[in-house]
């Protein structure tokens, strides 16, 4: 298992790179858009590599881990997927160097997308909405909009062109321009100060299947030249955003369809959309992790045993889809799906540890996703600090050998089974008896305060 102190350690240095420059906008644009779905963590993070860079420069000093953890007050596993969670979402990318034994990182930050590229992105927005909600949403949208210019035909335009103001050079300027075209080129080694065009977030377009998704759109005559590159990258992030299928995506595709056999991408999106919500009762998806990070994989190598190969598969299967094979393929219901995303999120479950925890609960109820039991477990886990398939399968075979040896040794002694939580004392008592005890007390409790009443009133009257 690659551990984050296999990754990276307190000595190794690294140095802050810029893709391009960073300006005092983008971090509005970190801190009411991008702040919410990476937490602060990340978002304290990356303004410190930001601070580390002077200003309109790209390239900071080479600085250790150790330092950034005593800015950070944080410890460097922290660290370390905060890291992770900036380069998923393409606020950063890594670069590491081994020389003699030391090895050395560039960590080179991306800007953020702008305003109106995050509002209209199709994924990103999406999560927003659904994280802090449709009032708060409508707020950030008048915070980074303005109004638009006056119409065009109540003014007349009467900006020049550039040939009207400028003349073209005489042949000797240029001449002396390719002689010193050398001089005027950056060097080999360095890069003119500026800011290149970013890049919205982008599903890998492999793990969809196209293929399976083409022998369907050829039985309904859609032609092939309308899976444009374009078009494929938008099915990636919508098949990731909503879940969908290739069988299911070509409904939506066949519902996109304008007259000239293209794909309408908005209609795409929103028939996409309409259905999720539709189908979770109007609730549109949570950015989470949907299968375990490969840093907390442990199954690297090829399963052999039954027991490897079910670690694989929990490691590689989303907490969602487990489910669903529980329940034979029925779709888990709101409530369960509220269960889930709290689980995950207010207990910091990672998406294998959950499968495990579904496994488990199912199997110990019946069948039945009892919100309390399963956050009894939930809560346990995260006191455990629980983050991998093989520890959360571990700790469940040890409670339930701890309960079956705990059963069999209360059999042979003839007494009641031994329990391992904690109950009052009144909890053993003979129902009849505590009762009894129970109304006798009241009784007492009762004339006692009658009593203190008359000498109360007698003494009011004197």
């Amino acid at each position: 298992m690659a551990q984050h102190w296999q990754e990276i350690l307190p000595i190794d240095r690294y140095t802050v790179a810029a893709n391009g420059l960073l300006h005092e906008y983008d971090r509005k644009v970190l801190t009411f858009l991008y702040q919410p779905l990476i937490g602060s963590t990340c978002f304290s993070l990356y303004m410190t590599l930001w601070a580390e860079l002077e200003e309109n420069r790209l390239w900071s000093e080479s600085s250790t881990h150790h330092l950034l953890m005593n800015l950070l007050e944080m410890n460097l596993k922290d660290i370390y997927n905060a890291r992770l969670k900036l380069e998923g979402i393409g606020l950063l990318k890594a670069y590491v160097k081994t020389d003699e034994g030391e090895r050395s990182f560039i960590y080179e930050l991306h800007p953020p997308l702008n305003p109106e590229q995050f509002f209209l992105d199709g994924m990103l927005n999406i999560y927003l909405y659904r994280k802090i909600g449709k009032n708060h949403f409508a707020r950030l949208k008048r915070f980074f909009s303005d109004k638009k210019k006056p119409v065009e035909n109540e003014y007349l335009e009467v900006t020049r062109a550039f040939q009207d103001v400028f003349a073209s050079a005489a042949p000797g300027s240029l001449q002396y321009l390719q002689d010193v075209s050398k001089d005027i080129d950056p060097d080999g080694n360095q890069q003119f100060i500026g800011r290149n065009e970013i890049n919205p977030v982008q599903i890998d377009t492999n793990m969809f299947d196209f293929e399976l998704l083409a022998a369907g759109l050829n039985e309904s005559l859609v032609p092939q030249k309308a899976l444009t590159p374009k078009v494929k990258n938008i099915i990636s992030n919508l098949a990731f955003l909503y879940n969908i299928n290739p069988i299911e995506m070509k409904n939506f595709i066949l519902g996109a369809i304008n007259p000239n056999d293209e794909i309408d991408i908005e209609e795409l999106r929103k028939g996409a959309r309409d259905w999720y919500q539709f189908a979770n009762y109007d609730q549109l998806p949570s950015l989470i992790n949907r299968t375990q990070p490969a840093a907390l994989q442990v199954q690297l190598s090829e399963p052999t045993t039954p027991e490897e190969k079910l670690i694989r598969s929990y490691e590689t299967t989303s907490p969602l889809t487990v489910f669903k094979e529980f329940s034979g393929g029925v779709e888990p219901s709101e409530a369960n799906l509220k269960v889930l995303e709290e689980v995950m999120i207010k207990y910091k479950l990672p998406p294998g540890v959950v499968n495990v925890l579904i496994d488990v609960a199912l199997r110990k109820s019946e069948m039945k996703f009892n919100k309390a039991f399963v956050e009894s477990i939930a809560s346990y886990w995260a006191r455990a600090k629980v983050k991998t398939v093989k520890e959360a399968m571990a700790l469940a075979k040890n409670n339930e050998i701890g309960q079956k040896e705990s059963k069999k040794a209360g059999k042979s002694a003839n007494k009641k089974p031994i329990r391992t939580e904690l109950i009052p004392d009144w909890f053993d008592e003979n129902p009849k008896e505590a009762g009894e005890k129970t109304s006798e007390g009241n009784n007492s409790e009762v004339e006692a305060k009658k009593r203190a009443i008359v000498e109360k009133l007698k003494a009011f009257r004197k």
